[in-house]
């Protein structure tokens, strides 16, 4: 594991990334909700990977390590928040993605500016507050494996998502039974092989098209057989066509 950075103090700031931009390993003292209005992030925790874009953003709880890389031009927002003397701005100890309406971005984004009085933020975050209590979780993540035989069966998967592998493949190439990988994944996932790779897969999606690839470039190097089968499982994954998701990425980037 490298080297954990400790930054007590999480900022309240805009930046402007290039696509490729790293943010190395991490960890403040205070609560931190993180937003890109354009581009697209993921994030990697010691629970998990995730990834936010316009529509949404993520919690990190304090004292959670988090390392960043980005995802063509990003605007990159950052609100902190003190973890003692308030109640957090949501009740959880784990990485949480919330989906981001019209107004929680327009708040976000406001939050960030350099321009607000102290008065001022307390307004705006006391009406984000409200608003959150009405938005809902958007859970794509990619949780980490605890075991090595798991871990190992999810790096040879992820390695080569053009071509499918089946459980008892990978179970043969990670030496240990397909049960027991089977009950690995369901035990550690809370999923089956086939939802996990899955996840991966419009994972994957998400960070291509956000660097431009076409529809049917990214259906192909994500594993689907056709087009049409990568919009429909897209779409029910994230509730919006590929295209569609691509356009808003590229839109606010020209923005």
């Amino acid at each position: 594991m490298s080297q954990i950075r400790h930054t007590p103090v999480a900022a309240t700031s805009t930046q402007f990334r290039e696509g490729g931009d790293t943010i190395d390993r991490h960890r403040h003292d205070d609560h931190q909700l993180i937003y890109v209005s354009s581009g697209v992030l993921s994030i990697t925790t010691e629970h998990g990977s995730w990834i936010a874009s316009r529509d949404r953003a993520l919690w990190v709880p304090a004292d959670t390590w988090h390392e960043h890389r980005f995802y063509g031009q990003s605007r990159f927002h950052t609100v902190g928040f003190p973890a003692h003397g308030r109640a957090p701005l949501l009740d959880t100890e784990q990485p949480t993605v919330i989906a981001v309406d019209a107004l929680v971005r327009e708040l976000l984004i406001a939050l960030t500016g350099t321009a607000l009085t102290p008065a001022e933020t307390r307004r705006i975050e006391a009406v984000l507050r409200d608003r959150l209590r009405r938005v809902t979780a958007q859970p794509v993540a990619l949780p980490v494996a605890r075991d090595q035989r798991l871990a190992d069966a999810c790096r040879l998967a992820e390695d080569d998502l053009r071509r499918p592998c089946t459980l008892a493949q990978l179970a043969a190439r990670v030496h240990t039974g397909e049960r027991t990988l089977s009950r690995l994944f369901r035990d550690e996932f809370g999923m089956t092989y086939p939802q996990w790779r899955t996840r991966v897969r419009v994972f994957s999606a998400m960070v291509m098209l956000a660097e431009g690839a076409t529809v049917t470039d990214t259906a192909h190097a994500c594993g689907w057989a056709t087009t049409s089968a990568f919009v429909h499982t897209f779409a029910q994954a994230m509730g919006t066509t590929p295209g569609s998701y691509r356009a808003g990425v590229r839109e606010s980037a020209d923005r």
